[in-house]
């Protein structure tokens, strides 16, 4: 495994959550650099099995040689399609880490990072058709403001969806540095590093529909859990963060679960222990880190 890939947050914290059985079957559903799923073999016997999900064709460089171990280059939307394929319709665990990796980041043209001048990109899967320069340059103004609001907190997103579409009548914003040139009324210096991320954040989750990811990985797992199995997942935006604590909560993504007529609900996860963060010397040396949230859940 390159060590340079990824550093994996939370990683004890995470695999603990799992609560593993020696021949349990296992899923780590954003495999990256393999720090999780060398985890997880770790405390595996050699009867248990762990699948991993990548839909980046870079992390198939770090598949691991290991016969109780499965890569599969997918987006983990299709989890229960896949597993079925290797014929298994349960598991006993499941993690999630929907952060980004550091090696995307890190990887110029790929188009992640606002260091580097780079084709306006992001896509975390080769495969997927819309790219960073079809939001910047397509979207109608709605859409385009919907994005940066929502997904990068933009409080003045009416203003930078004017100016790129404004920009782009003109010529096509191609690159990164295009972009930032074309926003630098909205990039004041004390500011630009954090504003440039919550737009290349925007951008980059509607690039990938990773909310809507996250959504159709979640409905899944109850009916691929076995009883008492765990969910554990380390989520790096309000957004994402909220989705998994309303589903634990109630199985649900919005309204409430209905009532039996006792008043009792039945939901398919219940919540092991609070939320985790990370720990300050963690943070020290995984600046990444810092907006880590862990939630674990048991299948009832």
């Amino acid at each position: 495994m390159g060590t340079n890939y990824h550093n994996p947050v939370l990683l004890k914290e995470s695999i603990d959550g799992l609560n593993i059985i020696e021949d349990g079957v296992y899923v780590d559903v954003t495999f990256g650099g393999g720090g999780h799923s060398h985890e997880i073999l770790k405390r595996l016997g050699p009867d248990g099995k762990l699948f991993a999900f990548d839909q980046d064709e870079d992390a198939l460089k770090n598949n691991i040689e290991d016969v109780r171990f499965t890569l599969i280059n997918e987006n983990f939307r299709y989890i229960k399609q896949f597993l079925k394929f290797y014929g298994i319709r349960k598991v006993d665990g499941i993690l999630a880490d929907f952060g980004v990796s550091s090696h995307q980041f890190d990887k110029a043209e790929r188009g992640f990072s606002t260091r580097f001048d780079a084709d306006l990109d992001m896509r975390m899967s080769k495969k997927n058709n819309i790219s960073a320069y079809d939001v910047v340059n397509s979207f109608k103004y709605d859409d385009l403001r919907k994005v940066l609001f929502q997904y990068g907190d933009l409080r003045n997103a009416n203003a930078i969806a004017n100016k790129i579409i404004a920009s782009r009548e003109e010529a096509p914003i191609k690159t990164s540095a295009q972009l930032k040139e074309v926003l630098k009324q909205f990039l004041p210096k004390h500011k630009e590093h954090k504003i440039l991320a919550q737009i290349y954040q925007a951008i980059r989750i509607e690039v990938n529909q990773e909310i809507q990811v996250i959504k159709e990985l979640l409905v899944q797992v109850p009916e691929l859990l076995n009883p008492k199995g765990r969910l554990s997942v380390i989520s790096y935006h309000s957004l994402e963060d909220r989705l998994v604590k309303r589903f634990i909560r109630s199985g649900l993504f919005e309204g409430e679960p209905e009532k039996d007529f006792y008043g009792n609900v039945n939901v398919p996860l219940k919540k092991v222990g609070g939320l985790t963060v990370p720990s300050k010397e963690e943070i020290a040396l995984n600046s990444r880190a810092r907006s880590a949230k862990l939630r674990i859940a048991e299948c009832n």
